[in-house]
């Protein structure tokens, strides 16, 4: 029935996706590359910023919130009628992959996120050091996800390296449980 409704969507072409992860990752970064925007200009949010474009003629709103701890909590006021989750990784952060780990599952548990792609952007690996993306599936336990379509890409929000393909597979994947065509 969910998928119907979903598909009922189908004159507008528009996806919401909600754009998560820990403080720090990149995530206002990506979403100011993928804009076009200047990258050398940016500081933590502080809340939300909503982002739409137009992507290979669909219309993505793009929720991008702030990842600090004292803001987590509120994540799930943004989870209504989400169309897909990038969840965005920090691969120079070996420290706190523990706590990316914990903070993803919660998050999948959440009813309101069902049915959600999940795509996970390993960010900064443009970085020497810094996670492969093995070792970022591992540490993430990325296999041990059933309740949703997962999907891991190396990226760089500072070079723009595989962001396109990031937003292309959500769109994919979107267009397979969302759209009639």
């Amino acid at each position: 029935m969910l998928s119907i409704l979903r598909k009922a969507r189908l004159k507008d072409k528009e996806m919401r996706i909600l754009m998560l992860g820990l403080d720090n990752a990149g995530k206002t970064t990506i979403v100011k590359k993928v804009m076009g925007e200047d990258v050398n200009t940016v500081s933590p949010t502080l809340g939300f910023i909503i982002k739409t474009i137009d992507f290979q003629g669909y219309k993505l709103n793009i929720w991008d919130v702030g990842g600090q701890k004292t803001l987590r909590s509120y994540w799930r006021n943004y989870f209504e009628k989400t169309d897909a989750l990038i969840w965005v990784v920090d691969a120079t952060d070996r420290l706190r992959v523990d706590d990316c780990r914990r903070e993803l599952h919660d998050l999948l548990l959440e009813e309101r996120l069902s049915g959600a792609s999940l795509l996970v952007f390993a960010n900064k690996t443009d970085v020497a050091g810094c996670m492969d993306q093995e070792e970022i599936q591992e540490s993430l336990q990325l296999n041990a996800i059933k309740t949703h379509v997962c999907h891991i890409i190396r990226c760089s929000a500072i070079t723009g390296e595989n962001l396109e393909q990031g937003l292309q597979w959500v769109v994919e994947d979107a267009k397979k449980r969302l759209f009639l065509y």
